[in-house]
C-alpha cells in the first residue's frame, strides 16, 4: 500500500462506526467514509472538539453541522524535492466544506503528487502534462511546482476557479498552466486529432458522472476504451501515466492488468498498482482510499 504520511497540516486522527475524524490545518471535522466498517471506541479527545460534521442521510447525501468553522481555510503541503529547493513556496489549498461532505481536496492523494513531482523534477528537461478529470488541482499545483507546463482539464467551471485560487496561493499564479473547462472525452479527441502530445498524463475519473449533453459515464464501461485513447496522447519520450480509482470495483489488479495491457505493451516501461491509504493515529493503522496504477517510462 502506498501512504500519504508526509501531511503536516492534515491528519486522521481516529476512525469508527462509519466516519473518520480528521485535522484540517487547526480545524477538526468527522465525515462519512463507507470504508469504516468498525466500530471501535471514540476515545481520542477530539470526537468531542469537533468544528464540524457531515450528517449523512438514511434518504441519501446529507448535511453539515458546523461548531465554529470558518466558510474557508487554508492548510500548506510541501513535496519531497521542495524540502531542498530553499526558495520554494509550500503548495496552498483553499478549504471550504461544500454539498456531499467533501472539502475540496483529497489528501491521500499525497503520495502520487510526491511521486510524479519527483520524475518531473529530476527529468532536467522541459515536461507537459495533462491532468484529466482535475478537480480543486492539488495535481495541477504539484506537476507546476516541479517545473511542468500543465493543461488542466475539468467540466466544472467552479471547480476550474478554484484550482486557479489553489496556484495562486501556491505562487504559481504565472506557471505555464492552461485552464479549460471542457468534456475530459472530447478534450481527448480533439487534441489527438490536432497531433498535442505529452511527456505525463493523470486522470481522476469518477465513479459515475454525466456529460454536458447527458452522456453518461460509468467507469466500469467506459474506462478501458478512455485510456487506450489517451494513450495516443503520450510523447515518445514520455515520463509517466497516472490512474486514480475510488470504485471498489477496480483493484488494483485490474488496475495493473488494464495498464500493462494498454501501456506497456506499446511504450515499454513498467506498471505499478497499489491500494492508497492515510495513516490514523489513534490506531496505528491505515484507512484505505481507493487504488492508483502508475506506468512509468523506465
Amino acid at each position: 500500500m502506498w501512504i500519504a504520511d508526509n501531511w503536516k497540516d492534515y491528519e486522521v486522527l481516529d476512525t469508527s462506526s462509519g466516519e473518520k475524524l480528521e485535522r484540517w490545518g487547526d480545524y477538526i471535522l468527522v465525515r462519512p467514509d463507507p470504508q469504516v466498517i468498525w466500530k471501535t471506541p471514540h476515545d481520542h479527545k477530539a470526537w468531542k472538539q469537533k468544528n464540524g460534521h457531515y450528517h449523512r442521510s438514511a434518504k441519501g447525501g446529507g448535511e453539515w453541522e458546523f461548531f465554529s468553522l470558518p466558510d474557508e481555510w487554508a492548510i500548506h503541503y510541501t513535496l519531497p524535492f521542495q524540502k531542498a529547493v530553499t526558495d520554494s513556496d509550500p503548495l496552498t489549498f483553499h478549504l471550504k466544506p461544500f454539498s456531499f461532505k467533501h472539502t475540496g481536496l483529497f489528501p491521500e492523494q499525497a503520495v502520487n503528487w510526491d511521486w510524479f513531482s519527483g520524475l518531473i523534477h529530476n527529468a532536467n528537461r522541459p515536461v507537459k502534462v495533462l491532468n484529466l478529470f482535475a478537480y480543486t488541482g492539488g495535481a495541477t499545483v504539484s506537476a507546476a511546482a516541479a517545473g511542468a507546463a500543465v493543461t488542466h482539464v475539468d467540466a466544472s467551471k467552479g471547480m476550474v476557479g478554484w484550482a486557479k485560487e489553489n496556484a495562486a496561493a501556491s505562487g504559481l499564479a504565472d506557471a505555464p498552466i492552461r485552464w479549460l473547462v471542457d468534456d475530459c472525452m472530447k478534450f481527448v479527441e480533439r487534441e489527438i486529432r490536432r497531433g498535442n502530445k505529452y511527456d505525463g498524463i493523470i486522470m481522476d475519473p469518477p465513479s459515475y458522472g454525466r456529460g454536458p449533453k447527458g452522456e453518461i459515464w460509468k467507469i466500469e464501461d467506459n474506462i478501458w476504451d478512455f485510456v487506450g485513447l489517451t494513450a495516443q496522447l503520450l510523447s515518445d519520450d514520455a515520463l509517466f501515466f497516472l490512474i486514480n480509482s475510488y470504485t471498489t470495483g477496480l483493484q488494483p489488479a485490474v488496475l495493473s492488468y488494464m495498464m500493462n495491457s494498454t501501456l506497456t505493451k506499446k511504450f515499454g516501461g513498467h506498471v505499478e498498482a497499489e491500494e492508497i491509504g492515510l495513516p490514523v493515529t489513534e490506531s496505528g493503522l491505515v484507512l484505505p482510499c481507493g487504488a492508483s496504477g502508475r506506468w512509468q517510462r523506465k
